[in-house]
């Protein structure tokens, strides 16, 4: 299975300022799997330490940060030599001991020339606890589900991802409806590796759907291990409450949906607990577009996307015959989804700052505000062939934007500022911009 990271991982190996890497991201993203792959590739070898698994390296880290003494250990302990430069150390679920996040600092300080990757799926929440953080001292890294053209790969379908890649629309537009269909299974299929494994072997939606339930009650699990047990009935409900907020037709998230008469405070630390976890992501709404959007951040309004639209579709029982032959008592979900999976393909680049927008009153909204390359772009999303953005042409006679993106089913087109980028190829929005010089 083909990541992209995988070059970002070159990259770091390679830079003359290279510090320890911690690799961010929600559990069962592929991060342990990602780490072990750049090892294989790029490596005499690879020493593999699993925190939460194994406690006999614990007591290496608690007693004093002496480097050479943890890499002695280290090398008897793995039976392995460990030589800088030609050997990779991962420390995986870091965040079961806190002293080994510390270390890193030592290591940036004091053998910078040993190359080490950290990971943790709840790493997140560690680091928000009163642990000593080496900042400044490492790089990091957040790691996405797989994209749409990274599952296009990982389906067989690599040639259908070079074709995306290419930019040749007319090329493209001739494999619309194979683009199509392949974009149904992403909604439904999603990029969590264990399931695209599976799917990639026999294409059985029954047993993808399964997996996703598994990965869902591990997530539940999380919930009743590691959060404040006196958050953990909020932890869940404000979860089980996210199909609901992303299918109303405003998808600002509203408290009062998870419970009635609720408020902000009551689910404030459930919700700083899902977020830091990385299984949900906060996008808040900008009450102008100017750089920096920051500046205009309007904290109490914002959206909540879970990490992957194949685990919003199963937590949305939404069978297989539903989405993939596209029934249309399906449309508002449809909505939900696609919104869901254009946000994922956007996180998952490190290009954009992404925001929203609504017109005083509610009457207008932009679906996305993405500011990168000193840009703020206005994107409109639409789940089928539509190409009337009403929100969309009021955003543009109002505050007149270098450029303006609407997504949809429809083929690729420019006017003028304003081009249509086909859901399937949404992920290359920057890369579409530049070639189009727009």
């Amino acid at each position: 299975m083909y990541r992209t990271k995988i070059e970002d991982l070159k990259t770091w190996k390679n830079s003359v300022s290279r510090k320890p890497l911690i690799i961010r991201g929600a559990r069962q993203v592929g991060k342990t799997w990602l780490m072990k792959e750049f090892g294989r590739i790029h490596y005499e070898q690879t020493v593999y330490i699993n925190f939460e698994k194994d406690k006999r390296f614990h007591s290496l880290f608690t007693d004093d940060f002496d480097i050479k003494r943890i890499i002695t250990a280290l090398k008897a302990i793995s039976g392995l030599t460990i030589v800088p430069e030609k050997t990779l150390i991962i420390f995986d679920e870091i965040q079961a001991l806190p002293e080994a996040i510390t270390a890193l600092k030592y290591f940036q300080e004091d053998a910078p020339s040993y190359h080490i990757i950290a990971a943790g799926s709840l790493l997140g929440m560690a680091l928000h606890s009163n642990i000593s953080f080496p900042a400044g001292k490492v790089n990091f890294m957040d790691l996405s589900p797989l994209t749409f053209t990274e599952f296009l790969t990982a389906t067989g379908e690599k040639s259908m991802s070079e074709i995306l890649l290419s930019q040749d629309w007319k090329l493209i537009t001739s494999f619309k409806s194979a683009f199509i269909n392949h974009l149904r299974q992403y909604y439904y299929v999603g990029g969590m590796p264990e399931p695209v494994q599976k799917f990639t072997e026999n294409n059985n939606f029954t047993d993808v759907r399964n997996i996703q339930k598994e990965i869902l009650n591990t997530y539940e699990l999380d919930f009743s291990k590691h959060a404040p047990s006196d958050i953990i009935p909020r932890v869940r409900m404000l979860w089980n409450s996210i199909p609901s907020q992303l299918a109303k037709e405003n998808r600002k998230f509203i408290y009062g949906l998870v419970k009635k008469g609720s408020r902000a405070k009551d689910y404030e630390s459930a919700l700083s607990w899902l977020t830091d976890c990385g299984q949900v992501h906060k996008v808040y709404r900008a009450n102008r577009p100017s750089i920096p959007l920051k500046a205009y951040e309007e904290r109490e309004a914002f959206k909540l996307f879970l990490v992957d639209v194949g685990l919003l579709s199963a937590m949305g029982e939404i069978d297989p015959g539903t989405l993939i032959e596209g029934n249309r008592i399906f449309t508002e979900f449809k909505g939900a989804l696609t919104e869901q999976y254009v946000h994922q393909q956007l996180n998952s680049s490190d290009n954009y700052v992404i925001y929203y927008w609504t017109a005083e009153g509610a009457t207008s909204e932009i679906d996305f505000l993405l500011q990168y390359d000193g840009l703020v772009v206005p994107v409109e999303v639409k789940a089928e062939e539509n190409l009337q953005a009403k929100s969309l042409k009021y955003f543009c006679q109002k505050y007149n934007p270098e450029l303006a993106v609407r997504t949809s089913m429809s083929d690729f087109r420019k006017e003028s500022r304003l081009i249509n980028i086909p859901l399937y190829a949404i992920g290359l929005l920057k890369e579409i911009t530049v070639r189009e010089k727009l």
